[in-house]
């Protein structure tokens, strides 16, 4: 062998599974951006597509689903958050996409075929064609094996999930030869969550990414950064798997009709008690001092969030962040339905949908629970009673409402104690963080991810010798 062709064989290729389609098989509702990516990620076989809210990831994959059990004739899955399955069905409906089936279980069975829903109860009532919707917590009553292709909407809470049950999803699907995973564009610094995605998809493990390509010179394990000579391969191996898409004009196409509203915050900061022996407020340095900050001024902020969600004239998403915040709100709001972690998943789904809808107005609830894959452009107020600091949760349960699709200006309403300190100011600082990051991102990968479009192969490792090699004459052999 030559010494050229062994260092080809250490390249990393990406494992093209994938089959060509016409615009044909493709659903004609469609815009470009939408064609582009779907036909790229059938072409790949296993691939992820990282669609800004708004943009028609259900579409894209819904299409994507449905051109894989035409090929295969064998069915397909959708796994999706709570409540997000019956909104995805309902897509399916508006975009005329017939063989989608909500697969369901146990109590819900009777539920949702009194709903009228097009079901299927266990593994028995799989057949051998059609696409199949489910929720994350369903998994378990399905045989995975059955599936010639796997779709995880909103599959950043993959990163949520304890390690465990991670792992069982990833191992489930191993061998399933075509997988999409798809979500709103990632935080461009959270480095874990993209080994979890290309994990899943089977195109490298978290570990295997992250010794070639980062480094970890602290001393905390979960602090990551590239390698300054390996950051333009990390973003090249990411495009030969990924589209990051914020807008239409990342793909060279037109925004009009994506241009957001105005997004208003508003700040609320409630006056509390000083600590015995202070003469003014102390403001609150470390995260267990803004915890205590939180549990000491629930009462204050619920009643001021209450006052905010009671003079709103329609639509009003309350976020909380503690369960005796939630229980305040639900009995200080009028007309209010409260969910929480223990309710029972018909009426998390009840509730879920029936703000997407008619049936409820104002909505008490976590970013935890409803923060990912919910549709409420019907809805342009929130109010937040208490924040975490996890700024992932926030941007996500902002764009429950401000996303591509209002047609109305947003207002965002915080509420913290004078404890707290510059809430807003310190979200603004993370907002501009996340957004230069995101521009950094895009812009690295734009050109590369075109390349990608037009063809799947892409090398990972360049080879070019300027020098010759001379090679000991004691190693030279006398044959």
């Amino acid at each position: 062998m030559e010494y050229r062709d062994f260092i080809r064989t250490k390249e990393l290729e990406p494992v093209n599974s994938g089959f060509e389609v016409d615009d044909n098989w493709l659903n004609p509702s469609m815009f470009d951006h939408q064609r582009v990516s779907t036909k790229w990620a059938l072409r790949r076989g296993r691939a992820a597509l990282f669609l800004d809210t708004g943009l028609g990831k259900s579409i894209c994959l819904l299409t994507w689903a449905s051109c894989v059990e035409r090929y295969t004739g064998a069915p397909v899955i959708i796994l999706a958050p709570l409540a997000v399955a019956q909104q995805i069905n309902a897509e399916a409906v508006k975009f005329d996409i017939k063989q989608c089936v909500v697969a369901v279980s146990g109590d819900d069975f009777c539920e949702a075929k009194q709903s009228g829903l097009n079901i299927a109860k266990t593994s028995d009532d799989i057949h051998n064609d059609g696409v199949y919707i489910t929720n994350y917590e369903k998994l378990e009553n399905f045989d995975t094996s059955v599936f010639s292709g796997v779709v995880l909407d909103e599959s950043s809470i993959l990163k949520g999930f304890y390690g465990r049950v991670r792992e069982q999803i990833t191992d489930l699907f191993r061998d399933t030869p075509y997988k999409l995973s798809t979500t709103a564009t990632p935080s461009p610094n959270d480095f874990m969550e993209l080994g979890t995605q290309s994990e899943f998809l089977g195109v490298m493990t978290q570990a295997e990414m992250l010794s070639m390509f980062f480094v970890n010179d602290t001393s905390e394990t979960a602090k990551w950064r590239l390698k300054g000579h390996g950051a333009s391969k990390f973003w090249q191996w990411l495009s030969t798997w990924a589209i990051v898409l914020r807008k239409p004009s990342d793909l060279g196409f037109d925004d009009t009709g994506y241009n957001l509203p105005k997004l208003h915050y508003h700040e609320h900061i409630v006056e509390t008690a000083t600590n015995d022996g202070d003469l003014f407020v102390q403001i609150a340095q470390t995260l267990s001092e803004r915890a205590v900050a939180r549990r000491a001024s629930v009462y204050e902020r619920c009643k001021k969030a209450s006052d905010i969600a009671n003079s709103i004239d329609g639509k009003c998403v309350i976020w909380c962040d503690r369960n005796d915040e939630s229980d305040m709100l639900k009995r200080t709001i009028k007309n209010a339905v409260e969910v929480k972690g223990s309710d029972k998943p018909s009426h998390k789904e009840w509730a879920l949908l029936g703000f997407a809808g008619y049936d409820v107005d104002k909505l008490v609830t976590k970013p935890s629970i409803a923060g990912f894959g919910m549709n409420w452009q019907s809805c342009n107020h929130m109010v937040f009673t208490g924040l975490s600091d996890s700024f992932e949760k926030f941007y996500q349960a902002v764009r429950r409402c401000w996303r591509f699709g209002q047609d109305k200006e947003v207002h965002v309403h915080i509420v913290s104690s004078d404890k707290e300190g510059a809430v807003l100011d310190n979200i603004k600082r993370k907002q501009n963080q996340h957004n230069e990051m995101s521009e950094k991102m895009i812009k690295l990968m734009r050109d590369l991810t075109l390349k990608q479009i037009d063809s799947t192969r892409a090398t990972k490792t360049e080879y070019n010798p300027e020098h010759n090699m001379t090679i000991p004459a004691w190693l030279v052999s006398e044959e």
